[in-house]
């Protein structure tokens, strides 16, 4: 039969300071378990007893700097939509136009009326914002693997301003919008290319959507993980001798 893990509390002794007995050679004295938790049980960051400062590391970098750290993500992710409007404008398929002359007034028409070249264009800006917000949540990670929700707002915001830029970068770049003079300016019956236009709006969500999740995923898998604080606490009940081995 084994004798109790903790020892009874020792005698009072009036000649001891605070009227008790000093502990027997080869174990500690009883601490009240409130005192081991509040010692031991707390984790490193969080304040002492009765709320007292101590020395500990502020957790996160601050709502300020988050904040300033998510306007940063915005702008720069933002900047990228000027990329990805030049790509759109080079990699989307021409659609083909054909102006006539009818009743003594210019008309332009699909040279192909089966073709899927504006589903064609849809699709290559599709495809290249969801490359976009992947690349560009990728990079965010790296810069800050912690997270937080302003660098993700951010994130977002700077997708979908990306995108708005990119589309009007391309419209800009690509044929000119006024059909009609450009018929007139190539003559009756002569094919040229229709300005780009992105017909399902829908699109411009492709980069933030993506990144988001994306962004999210990366989060999960290899983010950093928050100390257990239940790992960190010693056994309660169990008292140790000066050698640290439990009582017998």
């Amino acid at each position: 039969m084994t004798a109790p893990l903790t020892p009874p509390p020792p005698p009072r002794d009036p000649s001891s300071p605070g009227g008790w007995q000093q502990p027997a050679a080869g174990y500690t004295a009883a601490v009240p378990h409130d005192a081991i938790s509040d010692a031991a049980g707390s984790p490193q960051g969080s304040p002492g007893p009765y709320g007292a400062p101590g020395s500990y590391g502020q957790d996160g970098p601050g709502m300020k700097t988050e904040l300033r750290e998510g306007a940063v993500v915005t702008v720069v992710v933002a900047l990228l939509g000027a990329l990805l409007g030049v790509l759109w404008w080079r990699l989307a398929p021409s659609v083909p136009l054909v102006g006539d002359v009818v009743d003594d007034g210019w008309v332009v028409y699909f040279k192909d009326s089966e073709g899927e070249q504006a589903i064609g264009v849809d699709g290559t800006f599709t495809l290249l914002a969801l490359a976009f917000g992947l690349v560009s949540a990728v990079l965010v990670f790296l810069w800050r693997r912690r997270g937080g929700v302003p660098l993700v707002v951010g994130l977002a915001l700077g997708g979908f301003l990306g995108s708005l830029l990119a589309w009007r970068i391309g419209v800009w770049l690509g044929p000119t919008e006024d059909v009609i003079a450009h018929a007139k300016a190539v003559g009756k019956g002569v094919t040229f290319s229709a300005p780009l236009k992105l017909g399902a709006k829908g699109a411009w969500l492709a980069w933030p959507l993506a990144a988001l999740v994306v962004h999210l995923g990366l989060t999960a898998l290899f983010g950093p993980r928050e100390p257990d604080p239940y790992q960190q606490q010693p056994p309660q009940g169990q008292a140790k001798d000066t050698h640290g081995s439990p009582a017998a």
